[in-house]
């Protein structure tokens, strides 16, 4: 399944910290050197990879459906303007609870879907049941039969650097199962209209169509994003993928598992990007950060005590860059949770606890 935005392309296709035993190792060199292989890491997570056969059906306008004569011949039901046909799509997926069963994909790749087999590496076929989806997260969780499965160790998303080392892991033209190499390239990209949530990790690990939901992991084989898109103009790779950070996908799964859907969250505030403008009109030497434009009276945020313009410099701990940055952290926090902001107030920092409440049918533009 492949959908092209904006010269986006999602990468599905159509038709706990391992051991740091388990990270690069030695092997011989014919001079007698030594080079370093991934090959001992690869060997303990790749089993946790899967390939996602999809069976859907997609309901298309056709504009002969609106000729009475079309209708008449075709013997077609009064009150039916549409047509259904069967899709079928392949991708990824990844492993992270051997106990359960449960696989995190691409919420795009099980889109419409009517059957889901699923094919480990030994060449088992599983069949798999939806749990839950998330578009604005493009987010999955799938469940299948626990038994002889292995799972990819969750690492942490937040402590990734520009420069560091990653290896995909996927499906790419549904070939099988096949392990690119690369950097992570930067971090917290927004603003590229595939996601409501979007905080990507971008890397030049080759990804192509059949990757989506596939694993992206680091040296040590500790999954930190699941890969699902790349800039694509001319349709193929050119070195710029993008994956949902496994801490963002973990949280959106937690909430899919225990709710079937995820509950957005709230505290009742309007935000925006420090801009240098705004740095200057405020008198602070900081150039990163979540501006606070408006406090709703009677929220969280107001009984809480923040305030109109306070810069927002970290949640939970994590330095927030942007204002998307604090809005996910805000949206993705369980309703009942409590998200610990720290607030830079004319010049002096303070720690500030607010409880997220469930959010409202008000514009996403508006409430945070």
């Amino acid at each position: 399944m492949k959908r092209v935005l904006s010269a986006l392309l999602l990468v599905s296709g159509v038709a706990a910290l391992a051991p740091s035993s388990f990270a690069a190792a030695p092997i011989p060199e014919f001079s007698g050197g030594v080079v370093p292989s991934l090959a001992p890491m690869l060997s303990t997570i790749t089993p946790g990879v899967v390939n996602i056969a999809v069976k859907g059906r997609v309901r298309e306008q056709n504009p002969l459906l609106q000729d009475p004569f079309f209708r008449r011949f075709f013997n077609i039901p009064k009150g039916q303007d549409y047509q259904e046909r069967e899709t079928q799509a392949t991708g990824s997926g990844v492993i992270v609870d051997a106990a359960q069963g449960y696989v995190l994909t691409n919420a795009h790749v099980v889109e419409n879907e009517t059957s889901i087999m699923i094919t480990t590496k030994d060449n088992r076929k599983l069949p798999a049941k939806l749990i839950g989806r998330d578009a604005d997260t493009d987010v999955a969780v799938l469940r299948i039969e626990p038994g002889k499965l292995t799972a990819v160790p969750l690492g942490d998303s937040d402590k990734l650097q520009v420069g560091d080392f990653v290896v995909a892991i996927g499906n790419p033209f549904g070939l099988g199962q096949t392990v690119t190499s690369g950097i992570v390239s930067a971090l917290g990209r927004s603003g590229l209209g595939i996601e409501g949530y979007e905080d990507f990790i971008q890397t030049d690990a080759s990804i192509n169509p059949g990757n989506s939901g596939g694993a992206l992991v680091d040296l040590r084989g500790n999954l930190v994003g699941i890969n699902t898109a790349i800039l694509a103009p001319g349709g193929g790779n050119i070195g710029i993928g993008f994956a949902v950070p496994i801490n963002m996908a973990h949280r959106v799964m937690d909430q899919l598992i225990r709710y079937g859907e995820v509950k957005r969250g709230r505290i009742g505030i309007a935000i925006q990007d420090l801009t240098p403008d705004l740095a200057q009109a405020m008198n602070t030497p900081r150039t990163n950060g979540a501006v606070i434009a408006k406090v709703e009276p009677g929220s969280a945020a107001d009984h809480a005590g923040l305030k109109t313009g306070d810069l927002v410099v970290a949640a939970n701990g994590v330095a927030v860059h942007s204002g998307t940055q604090l809005r996910n952290a805000i949206g993705l926090t369980r309703i009942g949770d409590e998200v610990n902001l720290t607030v830079d107030r004319g010049g002096s920092e303070r720690a500030v606890g607010v409880r997220v409440e469930l959010a409202q049918q008000t514009p996403a533009s508006i409430q945070r």
